[in-house]
């Protein structure tokens, strides 16, 4: 019973990870390259740092939208079958 409530922990975190892992790995690539042309440039915008960030995680976040509704729905349905085993 117990090992059954961590590996359900378990995968609740890797499906979270899962889900945030494009819209993090986005805002830091472009971040990354914010920085770069920052420093290239030496233009010391503060705004300049963010509008890039922003959009490109929005437009990831939009375009990712249907992969990470069907993998929450199927995980959602998956738990939602586990209660019985874990009511004994």
């Amino acid at each position: 019973m117990e090992a059954k409530l961590i590996s359900l922990g378990v995968e609740t975190f890797k499906m979270a990870l899962m889900l945030a892992l494009p819209g993090l790995l986005t805002g830091m690539f472009l971040g990354l390259a914010v920085s770069i042309f920052q420093a290239t440039t030496q233009i010391n915008e503060m705004t300049l740092s963010f509008i890039p960030k922003i959009l490109g995680v929005v437009i990831v976040i939009i375009l990712t939208m249907p992969w990470m509704l069907n993998s929450m729905t199927d995980y959602s349905t998956q738990v939602f079958n586990m209660i019985p085993t874990f009511v004994e």
